[in-house]
């Protein structure tokens, strides 16, 4: 099993130095809190629900392709 303690590798680590990425990721933060402060909660609330119903379009668009794949696979077997 795997040490949960491990060290995980970064995308962007050794390729972007540290202190870009900590100025990167301080700035993600301060524009989430300016967000939060400009709209109401309502509104990232909305925000947030579709997105979530956007992502799951993309996903079902995605299932929907990769079972026609397939079913080409299928057919291109029987034949």
């Amino acid at each position: 099993m795997a040490d949960p303690t491990a060290h995980k590798q970064q995308p962007f680590e050794g390729k972007i130095p540290d202190e870009v990425r900590e100025h990167a990721k301080a700035a993600r933060q301060e524009m989430h809190a300016s967000m939060e402060a400009l709209f109401p909660p309502e509104f990232l609330e909305h925000h947030r629900k579709a997105r979530k119903e956007m992502l799951l379009a993309w996903r079902s668009m995605i299932d929907t392709v990769i079972n026609k794949m397939e079913e080409g696979e299928k057919k291109a077997k029987s034949v």
